[in-house]
């Protein structure tokens, strides 16, 4: 799996955990789910995202299109 799959997969998860956590334990976790979407809205237009940081650091291979642009393809 790749960088792009991974960071989907746990904003995803993020995004659904912090809305059952909201209806059943108390309404403030929305705000988790606001972070998270304006996480993602900054870094459409920043194009960089704390978890990608740390993904790439673990050792996640970068995707396709990335690797072509490195190597200025």
């Amino acid at each position: 799996m790749t960088v792009d799959r991974y960071l989907r997969m746990i904003a995803g998860g993020f995004i659904l955990l912090s809305l059952a956590l909201g209806h059943w334990v108390h309404p403030y976790w929305y705000f988790l789910t606001a972070f998270v979407g304006l996480n993602l809205l900054q870094s459409a237009f920043t194009n960089w995202c704390p978890a990608i940081t740390i993904l790439k650091s673990l050792g996640v291979k970068s995707c396709v299109h990335e690797m072509r642009a490195a190597s200025g393809r």
